[in-house]
């Protein structure tokens, strides 16, 4: 799995990063986790609000910070 956060760096993609952590531990997966702080690349994923969340390439949520029970649950679909 990979999973990408998007966005400039800012406390909310902080969270938004530990969130996706714990919700990997928390469900016993593994997965390549990237932070994207290029605005050039978040816009090539049409990302206008971030923070975003891209897994396995595709964009599933962008402006929020997702708890770690929605993160769950996103990664559980995919």
């Amino acid at each position: 799995m990979e999973i990408k956060i998007l966005g400039p760096g800012c406390p909310r993609c902080a969270s938004l990063y530990d969130n996706v952590i714990l919700a990997l531990e928390e469900l016993g997966l593994e997965a390549q986790v990237e932070k994207v702080t290029d605005l050039g690349q978040i816009a090539a994923h049409g990302v206008i609000q971030t923070p975003g969340l891209v897994v396995n390439g595709k964009v599933v949520s962008q402006g929020k910070v997702l708890s770690v029970e929605e993160v769950k649950e996103i990664l559980k679909r995919e």
